[in-house]
Parts: structure tokens; sequence; C-alpha cells
């Protein structure tokens, strides 16, 4: 009987200890996820936009210490807070925003700190184009948010991207930097 019981303890263990290493998917929170550029405008100032519209999935396992980052913005959402800017913005000088309407990073490259995302590495799709980058974490932290009753996790991830890997190159002859900086912010709800 104690035999049994042992057995039947460790199979349990065994299963519980599966569960908890077992992958979680996570949707991102549109209401909590900023996807936003700066570039330097003749290097005086800082120009800055966002993409109001984005949308992505987050697959993560933190005892693996592994994960998948699947997260699109719709280019014709971008805000200057300038409508001539955006304009141009959609143009084929910048962005071609008919032909290619979708940007999108997937990363599946995690790098950890202790129990904290440090980076993730990944490709970067613009105007067709796809290329590496690696998103560096300034902030990472996973939550049980009170009002969802579910678990939350995200921080502030930033990257700087040479702009002409993906054909952007409008400004260049006139002085301004190819290096954009990207900073994301996102929190995504599990599932």
């Amino acid at each position: 009987m104690i035999k049994k019981s042992l057995a039947l303890a460790a199979t349990l263990l065994a299963a519980a200890t599966a569960a908890q290493a077992a992958p979680a998917t996570y949707a991102i929170d549109p209401s909590h996820t900023f996807v936003t550029y700066e570039i330097q405008h003749f290097g005086t100032s800082t120009n800055r936009g966002r993409f109001d519209k984005k949308e992505g999935t987050v697959v993560f396992d933190k005892a693996a210490k592994s994960g998948k980052v699947d997260i699109s913005f719709d280019i014709a959402s971008v805000n200057t807070g300038v409508g001539p800017m955006n304009k141009h913005l959609l143009s084929d000088d910048f962005f071609s925003a008919e032909k290619f309407p979708t940007a999108k990073f997937v990363g599946d490259k995690f790098v950890f700190n202790g129990d904290k995302v440090a980076e993730v590495s990944g490709e970067l799709t613009l105007k067709g184009k796809t290329a590496p980058a690696t998103l560096k974490a300034l902030n990472f932290n996973c939550y049980d948010n009170p009002m969802l009753k579910r678990e939350v996790c995200g921080g502030d991830f930033e990257a700087v991207i040479d702009r002409t890997q993906w054909g952007i190159d409008y400004g260049l002859a006139y002085g301004f930097s190819k290096n954009v900086k990207l900073v994301i912010q996102v929190e995504a709800i599990k599932q």
C-alpha cells in the first residue's frame, strides 16, 4: 500500500511539474502595448511617431527560459501628431503603406538575466523586407492582474535599427540619420 501511495505521489508531482513547465500563450493587450520610433532630425531634435494599431501573441516558457514573440502593426496607423507628416510617411518615400500595409517582429531567441527576459532576437519585416533585429529589455515582469484575474507579462524593449536595411533611405542626402530607435512597451495577457 505504501509503495502504491508513493508511486501515486510521484506521478502527481511529475504531472504538476510538467504543467508548471509547459509554455503558456499570452495575447498582446493593445491598451498597454505601444510601438514607437525616434529619429534625429538634422542632429537638432528628435522626431517621434507611433503605430496605433497592433496585435500579436507571446508564447513563453519560464522554466525552459524560451519563447516566441509575434507582434504586427498596421503601417496606416502611424501617428506623429502632424497630419502632413503622417501622409508623407505612408508614401513610397518611407513605408509604401499601400503595397506593404503591415510590419512585423517575430523573435524566438530569448536571453535571460536570472528569471527576467534581457533581450529577444528575431526578424523585423518592413516594406516587404526582413532583417535581423534584437530588442533589449529595459524592464520585464510578470504579475497577477487583480482586475483580469490572470497573469500578465511584459516590459519595455528598445532596438536601434539601420532603416536602410529595409529600403527606407529618404532624407539621408539632407542629413537625416539612418539609425532609428524602436521603443516597444508591451503587456500580454495569459490565455
